[in-house]
């Protein structure tokens, strides 16, 4: 394999996914890395912490020598191993440690012994972390954002695609935005929410060009929060206000939240108990907004969600037409009327997908 130089160009890494392999420990990976990352640690986490009481009792030579007795021997041979292959399967990749120090020189050096030239970050994880947060701050402050807004159950997601350069916040946080809105896997951590985001916008801005769309948001997107000064933006925006019958607005949810999530529990749970994790998900849903439906009719939508599910259990799903209407009219429109009054930005078109997605190809 060719020798190529360590790199400080962060831009390049993001705008064209280059292979990334963390060398940081588990630990440290599962707070948050980089969407291109995997993780492939030099040391496990309780070596880490091991040598972690060592640097700071006896110093950082002594933690040096603790960790060449502790990754030593087969534990050293199979994750040279495991660099190995990653190098091999990414050619044009790069390893990288928390500040592009020790760690990450280590590997590189037996890397290096066992054959193989392989670059590394400079910085690491810190510097990278870093590039991001102070990109962002900057696209904030000078990218023109429009926001598709529209009620619950119009199909902004699948809209917003079609746009020509969008930016998908739901994506993102792997999650629909609602109370109904989890998915069967689970969201990313904050800063693996923020590294997304921020990468998602260096690409919109470098890549595509002109205004960037996304779908309006409330602050927390599941447990993913949208930074503030996003926000702040988002609220000044223009909208694209995005209408549908109720008829396909109940058609929509029912794919998405009915169909298409027993679906994806049975693909990872199995048809038992992937059919009980699909019906505690509505269920929970539905109990978790009660005080603000109130009890009455709280109870009276809980009851036609449960004679829909043991309809469904018969192989129809056409039940759930009752309590999806119930709850778009009486709870979801009432709110995102009061929430388009208060919205500071002006309203450019309003209409169906094919309105929307017009305007945006003739005006971007």
């Amino acid at each position: 394999m060719a020798s190529r130089p360590d790199t400080n160009d962060y831009l390049n890494l993001f705008l064209n996914d280059v292979p990334l392999m963390d060398v940081r420990a588990p630990v440290e990976f599962a707070k948050g890395s980089f969407p291109n990352a995997i993780n492939a640690p030099l040391m496990n986490d309780e070596e880490r912490h091991r040598i972690g009481i060592c640097y700071k009792e006896k110093g950082q030579d002594k933690a040096i020598e603790l960790g060449h007795q502790l990754v030593s021997g087969d534990i050293k041979a199979q994750r040279i191993e495991a660099w190995k292959r990653f190098a091999i399967q990414h050619p044009n990749g790069y390893l990288f440690c928390f500040r592009g120090g020790l760690r990450s020189r280590l590997t590189q050096q037996w890397i290096k012994d066992s054959g193989i030239n392989y670059p590394l970050i400079e910085g690491g994880y810190k510097a990278l972390r870093r590039f991001l947060i102070d990109s962002m701050d900057e696209q904030i402050k000078i990218q023109e954002f429009r926001l598709l807004s529209g009620r619950t159950g119009t199909g902004k997601t699948r809209v917003l695609a079609n746009l020509p350069n969008p930016v998908d916040l739901e994506g993102l946080a792997n999650h629909r935005g609602s109370s109904f809105g989890r998915m069967v896997s689970p969201q990313p951590t904050q800063i693996d929410f923020e590294n997304r985001l921020a990468v998602a916008l260096l690409k919109a801005r470098h890549q595509v060009g002109g205004p960037v769309y996304l779908e309006d948001e409330s602050r927390l997107i599941g447990c993913c929060a949208l930074p503030e000064q996003l926000r702040t933006r988002m609220s000044e925006s223009n909208l694209l206000v995005l209408e549908q019958p109720m008829e396909e607005r109940i058609a929509i949810i029912r794919a998405d939240y009915v169909e298409g999530m027993l679906a994806d529990y049975i693909t990872r749970d199995g048809e038992e108990a992937g059919w009980l994790n699909y019906r505690d998900y509505l269920l929970s849903a539905l109990d978790r907004i009660r005080k603000r439906l109130g009890g009455v009719r709280h109870q009276k939508l809980r009851t036609l969600m449960e004679r829909a599910l043991e309809q469904q259990a018969q192989g129809s799903t056409e039940g759930h037409n009752g309590w999806i209407e119930g709850l778009l009219k009486d709870y979801y429109d009432p709110m995102y009327d009061y929430q388009l009054s208060q919205k500071q930005g002006k309203i450019l078109v309003r209409g169906g997908p094919e309105v929307i997605i017009e305007y945006t190809q003739d005006n971007h």
